[in-house]
């Protein structure tokens, strides 16, 4: 499924590559000030699968934006994953992706993200979020396999 073309509207975006074994936080270019969403990949040969829509940023009571400390950025390194892998702790992405990776049979994973609330634009994350997981769910009649079902 190819949310790409639908989220290029917004100006402010990124990604990149990682591959397990690297140290994930060097290779996240996220901005640390800034709310928006996330699609993660596993790429094989030349093919990639989506496996994780996420976001970073929520509404306060007042119903203004609220940015996580560390935006983007500490979102994808210091978030919690939602799969523990059988640990009564919540384990944090960086240390959850290469787990998960291993565990999965992946060797690389690509990660687009995607400032959607800022001077141009005012779409929260959370409903972006939900918009894209809504229609992958109606497509394929699942989550992303990186979410709980």
């Amino acid at each position: 499924m190819d949310f790409e073309n639908e989220l290029n509207k917004y100006s402010k975006q990124g990604n990149f590559n990682y591959k397990n074994g690297e140290d994930f936080s060097s290779k996240c270019n996220a901005p640390n000030d800034c709310a928006g969403i996330y699609l993660i990949y596993k790429k094989r040969q030349n093919s990639k699968k989506l496996i994780y829509i996420g976001s970073s940023g929520q509404r306060d009571k007042e119903g203004k934006l609220k940015v996580r400390q560390g935006g983007l950025f500490d979102r994808l390194t210091n978030g919690y994953h939602p799969n523990r892998f059988g640990q009564e702790k919540r384990i944090k992405r960086k240390k959850a992706f290469p787990l998960h990776m291993s565990i999965s049979d992946i060797s690389e994973i690509e990660i687009f993200w995607y400032v959607t609330y800022d001077k141009e634009h005012s779409d929260f994350p959370t409903d972006v979020e939900n918009k894209l997981t809504d229609r992958y769910k109606r497509n394929f009649d699942k989550l992303p396999e990186w979410h709980k079902q």
